[in-house]
């Protein structure tokens, strides 16, 4: 039987799309332990059935994996990132929480992230996300304000952070993700809905992840849409690569008096210290502790 290689380019349960080298597309299933853990954005061997099917028979050797567990199950994102863009909007609040345990997610992939303050040309609540976002500007996130709705200022503004790479498009529910992504790949036509005041969330509307090529003017490189999470456990995490999570934390590490320091209770703690004096934000350090407390406990987030 024929095998080629391809590109995952959607994903739906144990069924994938897969694009060939000829630009074909063929609907494929995993075949083996080798196929299982197949994700968008990962190249794999198929064997080809008839003109529009294959068989997934092994996952290439892959830079990074992007994925969210709980104690029971996990969840792919995507593989072989460049970056992630995390979307955030004044309305609805976005939670503090998801958007730090992402960015834990994305550091310790040593994944680059960026987050997009979407719908700024609202009145209400830009101001207090902006606040809410500093923190994260302070240890070296680049935080970028965007408005969906100007399509051509918003296209103009992320090309030159998309060209060439390979990027995660994330957020929760009802931040706008899906009209941003319109705006940067207006074929992709997907499906929008408006926020409920009444219900004070939106449900996300994109039910699979799946994989945009960016335009050739654009130097190439792809954009990976998935579905809103309300959730973001990382129990796959270790202690050491969850303080990797966190820079801030991670730069002062190598100060503690004990070289396996976790940075709670512990004496001659440089982390703790900076604490104390207000040089590490003290919701960050919470949300460390409380990953920590999480994975320790095998807790479902």
């Amino acid at each position: 039987m024929t095998r080629a290689v391809g590109l995952v380019v959607a994903a739906y349960g144990r069924h994938f799309q897969v694009e060939m080298s000829d630009g074909t597309v063929r609907q494929c299933y995993p075949r083996g332990k080798r196929a299982q853990a197949a994700a968008v954005g990962d190249r794999v061997e198929v064997s080809l059935q008839g003109s529009t099917e294959g068989a997934i028979e092994a996952v290439q050797p892959r830079r990074n994996l992007f994925f969210r567990s709980d104690a029971t199950r996990s969840k792919q994102f995507a593989a072989n990132l460049d970056q992630i863009l995390l979307v955030v909007a004044p309305v609805p609040q976005f939670s503090d929480d998801l958007l730090g345990r992402a960015l834990v997610a994305a550091h310790s992939a040593d994944v680059t992230p960026f987050v997009l303050l979407n719908k700024v040309d609202l009145l209400d609540g830009v101001a207090e996300a902006r606040e809410r976002l500093q923190p994260l500007v302070d240890i070296g996130v680049t935080v970028l304000e965007v408005s969906a709705l100007r399509v051509e200022a918003t296209r103009e503004q992320l090309r030159p952070v998309l060209a060439g790479r390979t990027s995660l498009l994330l957020g929760q529910s009802a931040m706008g993700k899906s009209t941003l992504l319109n705006a940067l790949v207006p074929e992709a036509e997907a499906a929008t809905q408006e926020h409920s005041s009444a219900l004070g969330a939106g449900r996300h509307t994109t039910t699979h992840t799946r994989l945009y090529h960016l335009p050739a003017e654009w130097g190439g490189g792809h954009l990976i849409d998935s579905p809103g999470f309300q959730g973001f456990g990382l129990q796959h995490l270790s202690d050491s690569q969850i303080e990797h999570g966190f820079p801030e934390i991670a730069a002062l590490a190598p100060q503690c008096r004990f070289h396996n320091c976790r940075h709670r209770h512990e004496p001659g703690c440089a982390v703790l210290d900076a604490l104390a004096k207000n040089e590490i934000n003290a919701g960050r350090h919470a949300l460390y502790e409380r990953i920590l407390d999480e994975n320790a406990a095998g807790e479902r987030y």
